[in-house]
């Protein structure tokens, strides 16, 4: 596998325990993140992965445990603040606007971003045009990095289900995040598009330099991508480590990966 250039801790979790009524999602997960890594969270469905991703981007606040993000330690992240500092995230199940076109979903990115005032924008002068062709620049260079030139125009509604996924892929490139957070981004994709997203995330990762938190239950792709994994198991921890350790550990073969793995 390429040997990445992996920097320091950017974000680490402490203890965190999520619940929901009576229902422990979540129970005192800790694992770090480091800068310039791909970081897998595996595990079976309900393990917690998802719930940990809304923790990490503030949708969802923990009862117990801290998030430490570049240095600065808080019980809680909120949603504004976690995309103002450099999180962004895609989603399980796809979010994009079905009636705007692929740019105009991409350009959605680059919302917090702009600073000219709603009549400014409106009336699309002075200050507001120029900042929309800076932004709209920035778009387009990532409608070419993904390779989707030809459906620029198209509404994201008539997609087929592997274009929509790169649509919110670039999306959430648009916000030039310091960590990406990936939830299943090839679930329900054939072999060829699941080769062509996972190009797409060591592209990300290599040239412009972003940390990535990657959902995934093809262990194929987890083991090939990840420079670290952490196994949950329906809210508990099992296992944290390099692909290798967590492949070979015990606990995490007899309640995940079984022996035809």
């Amino acid at each position: 596998m390429f040997q990445r250039n992996i920097g320091d801790v950017i974000l680490e979790v402490q203890g965190i325990s999520l619940s929901f009524g009576a229902m422990r999602v979540l129970n005192n997960i800790s694992f770090d993140i480091r800068q310039g890594e791909i970081r897998s969270i595996i595990g079976p469905n309900g393990a917690g992965k998802s719930s940990m991703l809304n923790v990490i981007n503030g949708v969802y606040h923990p009862q117990e445990g801290t998030i430490i993000f570049q240095g600065e330690r808080r019980a809680e992240m909120k949603v504004h603040e976690a995309a103002a500092q450099g999180i962004a995230r895609t989603f399980q199940n796809i979010a994009l606007f079905k009636g705007m076109s692929t740019l105009d979903n991409i350009m959605t990115g680059r919302n917090q971003m702009m600073k000219s005032n709603l009549l400014q924008q409106a009336i699309y002068w002075g200050k507001a045009q120029k900042e929309e062709l800076k932004h709209r620049k920035v778009v387009e260079e990532i409608i070419d990095f993904l390779e989707i030139q030809a459906i620029r125009k198209t509404p994201v509604g008539r997609l087929p289900y592997g274009m929509q996924k790169r649509v919110e892929l670039g999306r959430a490139l648009a916000a030039e995040p310091e960590i990406l957070l990936l939830d299943e981004p090839m679930a329900g994709m054939n072999v060829e598009e699941k080769e062509d997203m996972s190009r797409f995330v060591l592209d990300i990762n290599d040239e412009f330099g972003t940390t990535i938190v990657l959902i995934e239950h093809d262990m194929g792709v987890v083991m090939d991508l990840s420079d670290r994994v952490v196994v949950l198991d329906y809210g508990v921890q099992l296992a944290d480590g390099s692909p290798d350790e967590v492949r070979n550990n015990q606990a995490v073969i007899d309640a995940y990966l079984g022996v035809a793995h």
